[in-house]
């Protein structure tokens, strides 16, 4: 599930616009945030913001209103890119908006695939198993993982990568809408990719988050349409279980469908304030805080 462990149905609030292939793509309206005064309201309400493309309210709603704060500032001085740190190779990020927002763009990437993927079918599944296994052995020997997580993301690796080996990525013309959708909405989303990380610097988390929502709606929308993936099929079916509650802390049951598999997993949850939260999330945005600020950014990957 992106994002919770991840990224029912679309909020009524949400506004609808299209991506540059005509596919409506939620956009959240500013709208009323929700506490979560329950544990299991801890991961429905982030499945929510998600659905609804709104980063920002996941962010306000992920952690307490004193560690927002702080990450804002954190964002400011650069010591701090959560909630970007959950989505996998989040430090690529400005390179990527840089590059695909470059005059052409769409032409050189394609140019790239072209030299690279096009036909290419057995060294992309090649490399696809090579990642899967290498990302298994980096989650089953780091130490940061709790037995649940490495069970949790066993299953989202097995899930991707069967995925992976079946979706069309060596056609051309698959990865020229998907090229194209992408160098559009990045253009669009206002965010100076040439000056690097300082792009975030210089807007603060809530207009970077607000500017990123619409580039990764149509980031998922290509990979729906065009790859077959559909991460807001397997957030709209999420169903979240309270397993146990003692006191302030709880553990969560997930099960959501994920390319085809299911995926069965348990979260910590955590009571801050008079409200829910999911303890991974607020653990990692507090360690984000503790970073040089040339090394922002996460490390841990997390499921989608």
């Amino acid at each position: 599930m992106l994002g919770i462990s991840l990224g029912l149905v679309l909020l009524p609030a949400c506004e609808r616009t299209k991506d540059t292939t005509g596919q409506a793509i939620g956009v959240a309206k500013a709208t009323r945030i929700e506490a979560a005064t329950r544990p299991v309201d801890a991961a429905n309400l982030l499945r929510d913001r998600l659905l609804a493309h709104d980063g920002a309210g996941f962010a306000r709603l992920a952690v307490p209103a004193e560690l927002h704060a702080r990450l804002a500032a954190g964002w400011k001085d650069g010591r701090s890119r959560w909630p970007l740190d959950e989505l996998p190779l989040d430090a690529k990020l400005p390179g990527m908006l840089a590059s695909l927002q470059a005059p052409g763009a769409d032409k050189a990437w394609m140019a790239t695939f072209r030299r690279q993927f096009a036909g290419a079918d057995r060294d992309i599944d090649q490399a696809i198993r090579t990642l899967a296994v290498f990302g298994g052995e980096y989650v089953q020997n780091d130490g940061d993982y709790t037995q649940e997580e490495r069970a949790h993301i066993a299953q989202t690796i097995a899930a991707l990568s069967g995925w992976g080996l079946q979706a069309p990525f060596a056609e051309k013309a698959r990865a020229q809408h998907f090229f194209t959708a992408l160098t559009a909405a990045a253009r669009r989303s206002g965010i100076d990719g040439k000056a690097g990380p300082a792009a975030f610097s210089t807007l603060g988390m809530e207009p970077s988050l607000k500017r990123l929502s619409p580039f990764l709606a149509t980031l998922l929308a290509q990979l729906r349409q065009q790859y077959g993936l559909d991460i807001d099929a397997s957030l709209r079916a999420l169903k979240v279980t309270l397993l146990q509650q003692t006191g302030d802390t709880a553990r969560l049951r997930l099960q959501y469908p994920l390319a085809g598999r299911e995926i069965d997993a348990v979260v910590p949850a955590v009571r801050i304030d008079g409200r829910w939260y999911l303890a991974d999330f607020v653990q990692r945005a507090e360690a984000s805080l503790t970073a040089e600020p040339a090394e922002a950014g996460g490390k841990k990957p997390t499921p989608p």
